[in-house]
């Protein structure tokens, strides 16, 4: 607290009076009624009291978050898109290249902190293949009990990036619950394998869990080069295909338009995933992906429907305010092209 000019316009009474009201009110957590039974007075005179000591600068509150979030995007940034939640941190130092930029590292951190907060006890938490995702698991500090699901294959295009696995154990130790991971690739090279693979028992258990799942957590990548995971195992001549479809946006290896349309859809038939309608049943999907290369795969993925909640950074969110006229909440979970 802290008398300003304008303060000084009250007499000396009636500042200690509205000083000692103040912090009964604002430090000590006292009710205006039980103030006013203190100070024999009307719980009105209370109020009327706290609202001059807010007028005339005797009390200044101050509304403070961690320095690394970004309250008034995320606010902006729920309200666009009907979401449930919207989480926005700092991002890193600009470099003059943003094609350089990756998804910021803290995306993990500030994930694990919300998925602490959404998942209840006996929940099933699904995880689907994706750095962001990964990097969310390792910072993991605490879960209820809760058991966890793979949603996806793992990524394996010659890379030693197959954290999947590690990072369903990872969050099932955190949470002390069962984990249900999925040891096969995520794209096969046709749907025969794909199908065969479904059927054995580890992966079929898994998939059993899919309609369970109440919290999930996704990665979002754009039709790039590095930075979308079907898009890298593909062939030239099967990226060029998919581009012609206009792919604006690959999630959990579902395929979507700049309206969040899904396209591609016979790619589900090769891929080991959760199914889209099985998806868009989660009561909470969690999306976590940032930067500006990736603003507009975002874009399109919460105009799909799928997804309820995001965690992403300033670049990925001031690319995300500037666009047109606001797309379908979220929250209406509904598909774009109605089916």
């Amino acid at each position: 607290m802290s008398a300003g000019r304008s303060a000084m316009r009250m007499g000396p009474a009636e500042l200690v009076q509205a000083a000692a009201m103040a912090r009964r009110f604002y430090l000590e957590g006292k009710s205006k009624i039980q103030i006013a039974e203190e100070f024999g007075v009307s719980r009105f005179k209370v109020a009327r009291v706290l609202e001059t000591a807010l007028e005339r600068d005797l009390v200044r509150i101050e509304i403070r978050v961690p320095a690394e979030l970004d309250a008034e995007r995320s606010d902006a940034l729920r309200a666009r898109y009907g979401l449930r939640h919207a989480v926005v941190v700092e991002s890193p130092s600009s470099t003059d290249d943003v094609d350089e930029s990756p998804d910021p590292e803290n995306l993990g951190e500030v994930a694990a902190g919300l998925l602490g907060e959404l998942v209840a006890e006996g929940d099933v938490l699904g995880l689907a293949w994706g750095r962001s995702t990964i990097n969310m698991a390792a910072a993991l500090e605490a879960l209820p009990p809760c058991t966890v699901v793979q949603l996806t294959g793992v990524y394996d295009a010659g890379t030693a990036e197959r954290g999947s696995v590690e990072a369903v154990r990872r969050a099932a130790q955190v949470s002390g619950g069962d984990a249900h991971p999925i040891y096969a690739p995520m794209l096969l090279p046709d749907a025969a394998t794909a199908t065969a693979l479904r059927h054995q028992t580890g992966i079929a258990r898994a998939f059993e869990y899919f309609d369970k799942v109440t919290v999930a957590a996704v990665s979002i990548g754009s039709w790039e080069p590095g930075i979308s995971t079907v898009h890298d195992m593909l062939t030239d001549e099967e990226r060029a295909h998919y581009a012609s479809l206009g792919v604006a946006a690959e999630m959990s290896a579902h395929l979507f338009d700049a309206e969040g349309r899904r396209v591609g859809r016979d790619l589900g038939e090769r891929c080991i995933t959760v199914e889209a309608d099985r998806l868009r049943r989660i009561p909470e999907v969690v999306a976590i992906a940032g930067g500006q290369r990736k603003a507009a795969a975002i874009d399109a993925v919460l105009r799909s429907g799928l997804v309820t909640s995001l965690v992403t950074d300033t670049a990925a969110a001031d690319h995300l305010l500037e666009k047109g006229p606001a797309p379908r909440p979220a929250l209406d979970r509904a598909d774009p092209d109605g089916s």
